[in-house]
Parts: structure tokens; sequence; C-alpha cells
């Protein structure tokens, strides 16, 4: 396996989806990828057509790349901090299963994780470092979190199946006027977050 440039070590770059909305999972993204993709930058950045293009064009052409999700229910338990970075750990992890199924092996300590924010992921074995706003800075980042926008995204539009009344492929969770006003009329459901304000104040009928 060939190695990324900066200090001849293997770079993984990860980052999250899904912290600010009032339902749903957060979702993480973890990639290695070696060669650069044009239009690979901050998913905030692009549009869902370039993102859904970008997403499968990294998928075959990363080393390896791997999603790690967390609950509503396990938001509310531990909070979403510590949910974002569980996520992390659990999209790394997937990203190294990946790689043994590809038949790939590789040292500890060639290894850095490059991690957007300002937080270290607990649990971790490799060397890390935070990079505050890595999705506009790093391009391994910025793949990282086009893979868990676009993850998380599709989710949304499969949980609005099975919950239509919220228009959750519409607004992905996020805290719309349109999400507020249907909390308020049908009350939350399942996979709203009820430690989050706009939320548990609400009747739960479930």
């Amino acid at each position: 396996m060939r190695t990324a440039e900066r200090n001849h070590r293997i770079i993984i770059g990860v980052d999250e989806a899904g912290r600010g909305p009032l339902a749903g999972p957060v979702v993480s993204g973890a990639v290695i990828i070696n060669e650069k993709i044009d239009g690979v930058k901050d998913s905030k950045s692009l549009s869902q057509k370039q993102r859904e293009a970008l997403f499968d064009i990294i998928r075959e052409e990363s080393v390896a790349f791997g999603v790690g999700i967390a609950s509503s229910s396990e938001i509310d338990e531990i909070n979403i901090l510590n949910a974002a970075l569980l996520s992390m750990k659990r999209a790394i992890d997937a990203l190294f299963r990946n790689l043994e199924n590809k038949g790939m092996q590789v040292q500890g300590e060639d290894i850095l994780v490059l991690v957007d924010g300002n937080r270290c992921i607990k649990g971790l074995k490799f060397q890390q470092e935070t990079v505050v706003k890595g999705d506009s800075k790093v391009y391994e980042i910025s793949a990282a979190s086009i893979i868990a926008k676009v993850v998380r995204d599709r989710m949304m539009c499969v949980f609005d199946k099975r919950y239509p009344q919220y228009n959750f492929c519409k607004h992905k969770g996020y805290p719309t006027k349109e999400h507020k006003m249907l909390i308020a009329k049908f009350g939350p459901c399942p996979l709203h977050r009820k430690s989050f304000r706009g939320v548990g104040e609400q009747t739960f009928g479930w």
C-alpha cells in the first residue's frame, strides 16, 4: 500500500455529519485516499448532486473507507459530542475491517488520524491530530465529510418512509421551521433526540 506524502505516513481523514439535527443519528466517515479527486471539498459547500457523484468516486478510488453511526438514543444517553466521537471511532473500526477484507495490513506506527474539530477520539490506539475546520483544510477530511453527509442523508430518506408525517427526507432532521411545527403537531417519534431543546419539551405519545 502506498503511503500519504506527509512524513510517509498513512493518513486517515475523519469527519461527522449530523450534530445539529433534532432527529436521527450522527454519522461519521473515515477515508484513506491517495489520489486527489477533482471537486472534493467540504461537503457543506457542495450541492446534493455534487455530493452524490463524488461519493461514488470516493468509494471507488479510496484505498479504504468506513462509516460509523451513533443513534439518537445514544446521543440522549452520552450527549452529542461523545456520540459524535463514538461514531468516528466506529468509522475507523469499519475502515480497518474494509482493509482486512481486501487482504491489506498496516502497522499502527505508520498511521496518522486527522480528526475534524478540536477533540480527540477516545480509545483510539493510533496517533491522531485535531484540525479545526479540517473539512475545508484537509483533503482526506473533506472526502470523509462527503461520505458521512451522503450516508446520513440517505438514512433520513429511508426514515421518511417509516415516519412520513415529519418530512425527514426534506430537512434531514435539522431544526427548520417546518420540522419544529411538525414536532409540535405530531409529537416526537423514536428518532427524535429527547435531550435536545425543541424536542424534550414536547409530549411523547409513542
